[in-house]
């Protein structure tokens, strides 16, 4: 990975390219940009960039640092995938100092979970113990 760097230095966050990504992806398609902008201000966030400091992937936390984080935002862009590059960034996550001794870190993922199961993510072992609130679509309303 000598090629690429992690940082959580939100001075680096290229808010274009992580807009672009998460506007189109399945989880936050549609997201307002002043939604996104507040909640990447309100997270602990880390990107991923090339050697020409070009930003190639990112992720945030929402967390107290001290017992819950929730990992949110995951993505490496796509001509930058195949080199472990996720791998890298949730290996960066998990093991960073401010995030040691949480209880609990969570995630919601359609598709990945080969990736997070290699770094100790395991399905939640008493769902029916976690509720929630829940609107999909309100990235669609809230632009009306």
């Amino acid at each position: 990975m000598q090629e690429y760097t992690i940082s959580t230095d939100e001075n680096h966050l290229d808010f274009d390219v992580i807009y672009g990504f998460l506007s189109e992806s399945y989880w936050a398609a549609g997201i307002p940009k002043h939604t996104l902008a507040k909640a990447i201000s309100n997270s602990f966030c880390f990107g991923v960039y090339d050697c020409h400091h070009s930003q190639v992937g990112f992720a945030r936390l929402i967390t107290d640092q001290a017992t819950f984080a929730y990992l949110a935002d995951v993505f490496i862009v796509e001509n930058h995938r195949g080199k472990g590059l996720s791998k890298y960034l949730v290996e960066s996550i998990v093991s960073h100092p401010e995030l040691q001794g949480l209880r609990r870190m969570v995630l919601a993922t359609r598709d990945a979970h080969g990736l997070y199961a290699q770094y100790g993510f395991q399905p939640i072992e008493n769902p029916d113990v976690l509720m929630q609130i829940w609107h999909p679509d309100i990235y669609c309303e809230s632009q009306v």
